[in-house]
């Protein structure tokens, strides 16, 4: 993984975001191409908002685009582009949670932070819990802090991230007996498949009129609420009768 092998605070903070609710499959070839057109907090924090979704397309959930590049504005005037080295600090930023600031930090600086996402929380289901369900993470957490090496954490880390994802194949997920398992909604015929092809319109076109927009989607009766989202978001502006990236 391009991540683990060069590895920098930004490189480390880009895949973090990049990976959250995104398999590993489908954000290697997109992290590639978007850490070329953006090398560094500074050169994300320039970009306008058009370039960065134009960047990000095919990951979903692009309002974690938006997040990124507001994050690297904040870093580059508050921190003088260097990524902030504690967990309160992180949380700060737009879509930065305490499990994603965590990561960061031991991914970025090896530092032994505690911490459970999908794949952590899949491995300990599997050996410390194999007949119970709704495992809360508060069960989970004190055997995360028990068993993490703090020498190496960052290695640590890849270990058992690798091991879930081992896991995840080949027999029942151990996480659908987790507390937090949800059925991940259809995205085929959603909405957010909407908002984002209505943006792949808009970076084609640089600016559409909602008739140019109903032609290249065949005017989805959802159009006005999926445009109202994007707007209000911060993605899109209407202005003189056509739709632009603000």
């Amino acid at each position: 993984m391009p991540w683990r092998v060069n590895r920098t605070p930004y490189r480390v903070f880009v895949s973090e975001i990049m990976l959250q609710q995104t398999s590993v499959a489908r954000v290697m070839p997109q992290y590639v191409g978007f850490l070329r057109a953006f090398p560094s907090f500074r050169q994300l924090a320039a970009a306008s908002i058009q370039e960065v979704i134009s960047a990000w397309m095919g990951l979903g959930y692009n309002r974690r685009a938006l997040a990124l590049r507001e994050s690297a504005r904040q870093i580059t005037s508050a921190f003088r582009g260097r990524l902030p080295r504690t967990v309160e600090e992180l949380v700060k930023l737009p879509g930065v949670g305490h499990a994603t600031a965590s990561a960061v930090i031991v991914y970025a600086f090896n530092e032994p932070l505690v911490f459970i996402e999908t794949n952590i929380r899949r491995v300990f289901i599997h050996f410390f819990f194999p007949d119970q369900e709704k495992v809360p993470d508060a069960l989970i957490w004190p055997l995360v802090e028990k068993t993490l090496d703090r020498g190496n954490p960052r290695e640590w880390y890849y270990a058992l991230m690798d091991y879930g994802t081992a896991l995840s194949g080949g027999r029942k997920n151990p996480n659908r007996r987790s507390s937090r398992y949800r059925v991940q909604s259809r995205f085929e015929g959603s909405l957010r498949q909407l908002r984002g092809s209505i943006l792949s319109v808009i970076i084609a076109r640089k600016t559409a009129t909602m008739r140019q927009i109903e032609k290249e989607l065949r005017a989805d009766p959802r159009l006005p609420q999926a445009l109202g989202q994007l707007e209000e978001e911060g993605f899109l502006r209407f202005r003189g009768g056509r739709y632009s990236f603000r």
